[in-house]
Parts: structure tokens; C-alpha cells; sequence
């Protein structure tokens, strides 16, 4: 019998899980997250998995007295010796490949910056994307800052109206009881930096958010000393009209390079996600030409400084500042840069003497970067098309480049499926243990990375045909009573009758197709619904029943969007589709790992050529679920005919109304002549063999090419490291 622990090793203990639970790693780790479910699962449940936000609700001495069970201790031990190690680590990718960038690291700057449901600062992909760049270059031990904005009520939180029309409410994010900490200076004082809005100074504080070993630094103005509708500028994800935007963009650029200055940062590169901050350029500018430099001369001197990352293949998705209100936001911090006011409008326009054509960060971030790139082949192709006539050459020479994007795996498999591999590969028996820890050396996460451990997908004696059908059916099943209790908590008049009719939604034997993300318009939510009366068919096939699973927000400005939602819940609630079609409030990031797990398919049917990249469908591959999308963004590049479904060709019509009527025929040809076919085709067993040899074959093809891993070296090695 073990000893109890003494009040040293509880006292070790009791630091470690507080260290950890203000480290963003454990969003990463199963492990450690069960260790924070463990101390209280219903607050795990109803805290949004908020490690920090758990350990506030456990006193300190029910937390010592849960160490005393000495195996939840050992357990906490193990925990936190792997999180020591990581952070610890020298033998790393970063420190062979990009030494340099420990001393001058990338400074990346964003928007915002999906990271996790407790954390809600982000509105979609660019977020997202973020995030994971952000966790990648953690693992990956690269010199790397992030530098965004602490949006204190977030982005909206979404409920549906007796209407079915979408609402919107904002719960404030409470910094004490999210992973942040607050920056001080030497003194010990919080860090206040300054910069100049309009004709004010405005200051603002600083938080961190420790992202393994990657430091995001995330700037906040809600201070006393500001005006109000200053301190309300960091409220939340792009609100309020474009006066607001461009405030925002203002202190994310201006102010994140006065941040990092005071901080004692010198990056080697400054790495632009999207053109909200651009305005960094000028203050670039500002500081050269402080030190005596001409302002052509400081133009020279910063752009090898500088890469910027588009991710808008619309037009009206790059934001435009009027003269009037550039010179009303930047009047006084213009007036110190001593330049004239039509040079700097010059740097934001196509044709910089048009006096018509208003400001486009897009623009000032093309001129000012020693290199720019798109997110995926197509997304390449659409920008230099775009922007041809800034750079007067031939299209196919316009210096805009293209980095496919990716997803952190290790953050975006679910835990059961996370648990599911690293047993697959540990387990004594065939080889598969030898050959792991020969490979890997052990070492699980960068295995999870490795096409050669997703090639094995193809080698029955590591998983069988059985099992992989059995995992199928457990992660449809906890979908499916996932979205049971969320419908049930969403409808407010529920009765006791709902109780059990909710416990009848969906089936756990049928094809089950997801559709989440943004409800742009242009990614077209109902298009499947055009073939109502076929679809009703469909579902209500006895013998090949189908269902589908969706979510998504509307930006509170597009009531086109908030009238696509509509329709889907009326189709759910009030047409032959009911109970067969389901819409899940509130979208965030765990309910896209519900999804993406839990979905048989994952529906992507954009109107081409307009989805930049998409990465939902990214998520879905590790899981078994396969993609069905129209050829646009990453999927035209991942797709070899065997690895899931395609709408339609690589191609499509330039009439918007021809492309919606072909995609929709198409859609539900493939649907009824391949997928419902292929799924329903089983063996003397019950095991639908050709559906499960696909599946293998889109893990073993699509998951190690499509993360951030890959993605950031190729970041590193065309852009980073070449400073």
C-alpha cells in the first residue's frame, strides 16, 4: 500500500495542474483533458471543457483530496511529466531546421484566433486556421509569436427564434477564468502600450495565451483610462460597421508591432493571416523613417520583413476604407509619419492615382510583402487572376503563390478516436508495437503526423474491416445522442412527451451526411434540398435510409444566410424531412468535433470557384467520415476519384444559375448512383467491404497530406527560414 502523499508532492502536484490548465497543450492531449473531466464532469460538461474554469470550481482541498487516491495521482504524474518534457524538448524539427528563428521569431498576426470552444475569439476557417498554425508551430519548436485581439464578449452566440430566424447574444468572456494571463512589465505591472486612433491616444493592455510552447499575445482596450466607445473597440469579432473595423485593424497592426517592440521582440519576418493587419507596414515605415530613412527608402527596407497570406477569393471580401474615413482614423498618427496624405492612399490602390477607388488593406499588404500566397491551387489561381492588373504582367506571373492549409490533427481528432489509433499501434501482436516504436521511437504524436502511419490503413492485420465498422457505429451513435440532448436543451417549451420523441431522432442505422461551417451564401446550405422530393425518398427508405446533420452560423448582417438557416429548420421541423433531418444550434468547435467524427459524409457543395481552401472536411478523414464535395479548394487537390465522392467535373459553368441547377443534379446523382449504393452493400455479415475500402483509402491518402504540420514547414521552408 502506497504511502499518502506529503504536503510537498501535493503542493508539486497542485501547481503542476494549475500550470497546465493555463497552457492550451491540454486541448491536445486526451489524457490530460481527462484528468480536468475527472476533478468534475458535469462542470467539464456544462464549462465548455474549460481546464482553468474547472479548477475554479473545485476548491483546493477537494482537489488535494482527490490526489490522495494515489491512482488519479499517478495519473497526474504521468500527465504532467509528458507536458514537462514537451515543453522542454531540444531535439525538435524547428531547432534543426530553423535555429534562427529562436532568437528573431515569425510574428504572425490575425484577426483572430480559433483555438478552443472555451476561448470563443474566432468567427470561422481564418480563425480556425490560425489556431492550428499556431499549435503546429508549438510542436513543431518553431521561433514563433502570435499577435491578435481579446475580443471580451467574443463572437455571437447563436439561438433560433420561434420564427426559426437566427438571433444573436454575446456572454462576456471573463479573462480570469479562460487560459489567459496578463503581461507585465518589469516593475510587475500590467504592460500598457499606446496608440494613436483618430485624434487620441488609446492604451491598451495585453494578454497571453500560452499555446504549448508558442506565446499569443492578444491586445485589449478596455481600460478606464480610454473613452468608452474606445474600450468597447475589443468587444467583440468584427462588430460593428466599418469605423469600428478599421480601429480594429489599426491597433492589431500599429499597436501588435509597438507590443512586440516593448516586449523585446525582434521578429525576422512578419507573417500578415489576411489584410486586417496590414497597417503594421506603416508603422514599419514610421520606425525607419524615425531613424532617418526617406520614405521610398523605408519601403525598400521593410518589405523583405514581410509575407502575407490571402485567404478572400471574393471580391467584396477584402476590406475597402474610404479617403474620408482613413483620414479620420489615422489623422493623427499620419500627421507624425510626415508624409502625404495622397502617398499613403497611393500604397492601398490598384491604381494608385484613381482618387475614386477606395483603400484595400489587401493591396497595401501585396506592395509591402517580399512574397504573398494563397490557400490552395485554385485559391492561386483566383488571386493572380484578381490582382493581375497590380502587378501589369501576365497572369501566370503575378507573384502570388499558393500553401495548400491543413488542420492540427492531434487537436481535432476526437479523444475515443484518438485513443482507437494509439491502441491500434501500441498493442502487442503483428508487428505493429516493434514497428512503432522502431519508426517513432515511441513517440505518439509525431507518429499521428506520418503518411506511414496512415498507410497502414491499408493493412487489415492492423485493423480489420470489423473493427473499423464497429468504430463507425460508435462515433455515429454519439452524434446522434449528442444531438439528441442539444435539441432537447434548445427547445425551451419542451414537454415530457419531448423527451421521448427527441430520444427518437435520427437512426443510428442510416447514412448519415453532415453539413457545418459558415452560412455564407455562396456555400450554398439547401442546395441539396432542391431535389426535395427525391431526398424525401431517400430518408424514407426502409431498407437504405438516409439523415443529415447540420450546423452553422449566419454573420448577424447576412439575412440571406439567417434565411437559409430558416428554411433548414422549417424542412426539419415541418415537412416530410422531419426526423430525419436535424439542425444543431450554436456552432462552435465542439460541435464540429461531434460532426466530424459522427458523419458518414461530409457534404461541401460551394459555389465554385469561391471556397479558398475549406478544412472541415480535413477534420472528417481521421475519423472515417468521407468527403463529397465539389471541386474547389483543397479538395481538387486531394481527391484521386477512389477517396471519397466528387460533384460533378473540375470545371463549372460561369452562369451562377447554371452552376447552382448542374451542382444540384449532380449532387444527387452521386449521391443515389455511388454513395447510398456503396454504403448499403453488404456482406453475408453486415460489413459493406467496398464502402470500407474506400474509407482506408481516403485515410491512407488525405489525412497526413492535409494538416497544419506539413503546412507550417512548407511555411518555414519557402518563407520563415529564408530570412
Amino acid at each position: 500500500m502506497k504511502k499518502p502523499l506529503t504536503g510537498a508532492e501535493l503542493n508539486e502536484l497542485v501547481a503542476g495542474l494549475n500550470k497546465l490548465s493555463r497552457n492550451l497543450w491540454w486541448t491536445w492531449n486526451q489524457e490530460a483533458q481527462d484528468l480536468f473531466a475527472h476533478l468534475s464532469p458535469r462542470g467539464w460538461q456544462n464549462l465548455f471543457h474549460n481546464a482553468v474554469a474547472v479548477l475554479r470550481e473545485v476548491s483546493e482541498y477537494e482537489l488535494r483530496v482527490h490526489l490522495q487516491d494515489n491512482e488519479f495521482a499517478d495519473r497526474v504524474r504521468v500527465v504532467l511529466k509528458e507536458f514537462n518534457d514537451y515543453l522542454n524538448e531540444q531535439n525538435t524539427w524547428g531547432r534543426k531546421h530553423a535555429p534562427k528563428l529562436h532568437k528573431n521569431p515569425v510574428a504572425y498576426f490575425s484577426a483572430e484566433f480559433g483555438l478552443h470552444e472555451s476561448l470563443p475569439i474566432a468567427a470561422g476557417g481564418l480563425g480556425i486556421l490560425a489556431g492550428d498554425h499556431s499549435k503546429s508551430a508549438s510542436d513543431l519548436d518553431l521561433g514563433f509569436v502570435g499577435v491578435g485581439l481579446f475580443y471580451r464578449e467574443g463572437y455571437f452566440q447563436q439561438a433560433i427564434d420561434s420564427n426559426n430566424w437566427q438571433t444573436e447574444y454575446y456572454n462576456p468572456v471573463d479573462p480570469h477564468n479562460v487560459p489567459l494571463e496578463p503581461v507585465l512589465d518589469a516593475n510587475g505591472d500590467r504592460l500598457i502600450c499606446t496608440v494613436e486612433i483618430g485624434m487620441s491616444d488609446v492604451d491598451f493592455q495585453v494578454w497571453r495565451v500560452n499555446v504549448g510552447r508558442v506565446p499569443l499575445y492578444l491586445l485589449d482596450t478596455n481600460l478606464p483610462e480610454n473613452e468608452q466607445h474606445f474600450r468597447d473597440l475589443t468587444n467583440r469579432v468584427y462588430g460593428g460597421d466599418s469605423t469600428t473595423r478599421i480601429m480594429q485593424e489599426i491597433l492589431l497592426g500599429i499597436g501588435g508591432v509597438r507590443l512586440l517592440r516593448a516586449l523585446g521582440i525582434a521578429p525576422s519576418t512578419f507573417h500578415m493571416n489576411e489584410g486586417h493587419a496590414a497597417f503594421l507596414t506603416l508603422e514599419l515605415m514610421r520606425e525607419k523613417m524615425a531613424a532617418g530613412k526617406t520614405f521610398a527608402e523605408a519601403q525598400k527596407l521593410i518589405t523583405p520583413d514581410c509575407i502575407f497570406t490571402t485567404h478572400t477569393p471574393v471580391e467584396a471580401g477584402h476590406d475597402r476604407f474610404t479617403p474620408e474615413l482613413m483620414n479620420y482614423a489615422l489623422q493623427r498618427y499620419l500627421a507624425n509619419l510626415n508624409i502625404p496624405f495622397k502617398d499613403i492612399l497611393a500604397l492601398g490602390r490598384v491604381k494608385p492615382d484613381d482618387t475614386h477607388e477606395p483603400f484595400c488593406m489587401t493591396v497595401l499588404a501585396l506592395k509591402l510583402c517580399r512574397a504573398a500566397n494563397a490557400v490552395s491551387e485554385l485559391h492561386g489561381q483566383v488571386s493572380r487572376h484578381m490582382w493581375q492588373s497590380l502587378y501589369n504582367v501576365p497572369e501566370d506571373k503575378v507573384p502570388i503563390g499558393h500553401i495548400t492549409n491543413g488542420i492540427h490533427l492531434l487537436g481535432w481528432m476526437k479523444g475515443s478516436v484518438r485513443t482507437f489509433w494509439r491502441r491500434k499501434l501500441t498493442e502487442n501482436g503483428n508487428g505493429h508495437s516493434k514497428y512503432f516504436h522502431e519508426k517513432f521511437a515511441g513517440d505518439w504524436s509525431s507518429a499521428i503526423n506520418h503518411a506511414d502511419f496512415w498507410e497502414k490503413m491499408t493493412d487489415p492485420t492492423f485493423v480489420s474491416d470489423e473493427e473499423l465498422w464497429a468504430l463507425r457505429y460508435k462515433l455515429r451513435r454519439e452524434l446522434i445522442e449528442f444531438a439528441r440532448r442539444r435539441l432537447l436543451l434548445q427547445n425551451q417549451r419542451a414537454t415530457p412527451g419531448d423527451f421521448i420523441r427527441f430520444d427518437h431522432l435520427l437512426n443510428p442505422d442510416a447514412l448519415t451526411i453532415g453539413f457545418a461551417r459558415r452560412f455564407a451564401t455562396y456555400k450554398r446550405a439547401p442546395l441539396i434540398f432542391q431535389q426535395f422530393d427525391n431526398i424525401v425518398k431517400l430518408v424514407r427508405d426502409k431498407q437504405r435510409p438516409v439523415q443529415f446533420v447540420f450546423a452553422g452560423k449566419a454573420h448577424p448582417r447576412d439575412d440571406d444566410g439567417k434565411r437559409f438557416i430558416q428554411q433548414i429548420i422549417h424542412l426539419s421541423k415541418h415537412s416530410e424531412l422531419a426526423g430525419h433531418l436535424i439542425f444543431i444550434e450554436n456552432y462552435d468547435i465542439h460541435v464540429a468535433r461531434q460532426m466530424v467524427s459522427g458523419c458518414d459524409i461530409w457534404l461541401n457543395n460551394p459555389r465554385r470557384p469561391l471556397e479558398a481552401s475549406g478544412t472541415s472536411g480535413m477534420k472528417a478523414s481521421c475519423h472515417g467520415c468521407m468527403g463529397f464535395s465539389i471541386m474547389d479548394g483543397w479538395w481538387r487537390e486531394g481527391y484521386d476519384g477512389k477517396n471519397g465522392f466528387s460533384i460533378g467535373p473540375d470545371s463549372h459553368p460561369n452562369n451562377i444559375e447554371e452552376q447552382d441547377r448542374v451542382d444540384s443534379a449532380n449532387l444527387y446523382q452521386t449521391l443515389t448512383e455511388q454513395v447510398v449504393p456503396l454504403y448499403f452493400n453488404r456482406d453475408v455479415n453486415g460489413i459493406p467491404r467496398e464502402w470500407i475500402k474506400r474509407m482506408r483509402h481516403s485515410m491512407a491518402t488525405l489525412v497526413s497530406q492535409f494538416t497544419t504540420d506539413r503546412m507550417v514547414k512548407e511555411y518555414a521552408n519557402k518563407y520563415y527560414a529564408t530570412r
